[in-house]
């Protein structure tokens, strides 16, 4: 179960001041909502750390190879157009994007959206939660992003401009136009 911190306007952090939080407390995952309000996300247990490795690295091999942008892990924070600071357990944003930004502003937590998302939903997430995150990820830009517990076997689809779209069972998934050739396969996600 995460954590939310209120800290109210008497302690708003400027995103600065929350860079510092976040690197003097690495072993805490931190985001900041729009609001300004902390969230602490515990460490993952086993299986839900086994996912994410698969995950972030059938993205990172097909990103080696494709050279079509930039894949990251859950550690990276993004700064999203409407304040909030977010992690998704995996992310990629198209090469043009990346080096538009500022060698400084790739040192800290990017100031963009990225394209594409997944969020794994782990024994201690929310599920409502997280679909309002992926929400707030479509608000902001994303292009494409998948909402994926294992537990119930069930993948949503998050696409710019279009419903959500939901999978029951689906043994991989198609990264369509937007990460050519990319095909997650899901069987030791969801089967195992």
């Amino acid at each position: 179960m995460n954590l939310t911190l209120h800290l109210g306007t008497a302690i708003a952090l400027t995103d600065e001041q929350f860079e510092q939080l976040a690197r003097a407390n690495r072993d805490v995952r931190l985001e900041r909502t729009a609001n300004g309000e902390l969230i602490l996300m515990p460490p993952t247990g086993g299986e839900t750390g086994n996912r994410n490795i698969d995950i972030s690295g059938q993205l990172w091999v097909w990103n080696r190879d494709a050279k079509l942008g930039v894949a990251f892990d859950s550690s990276t924070g993004f700064r999203l157009p409407n304040g909030a600071t977010r992690s998704p357990d995996a992310a990629w944003v198209r090469q043009e994007r990346w080096e538009a930004l500022s060698p400084e502003d790739r040192k800290r937590f990017p100031p963009l959206c990225p394209d594409f998302v997944i969020e794994l939903c782990s024994e201690s997430d929310d599920w409502p939660v997280l679909q309002a995150k992926m929400r707030e990820y479509v608000e902001n830009g994303l292009i494409l992003g998948w909402l994926i517990d294992p537990k119930a076997r069930l993948v949503e689809i998050y696409r710019q401009g279009a419903s959500v779209k939901a999978l029951t069972s689906p043994t991989e998934l198609s990264g369509e136009d937007v990460l050519p050739g990319f095909v997650l396969d899901l069987s030791r996600i969801l089967f195992s």
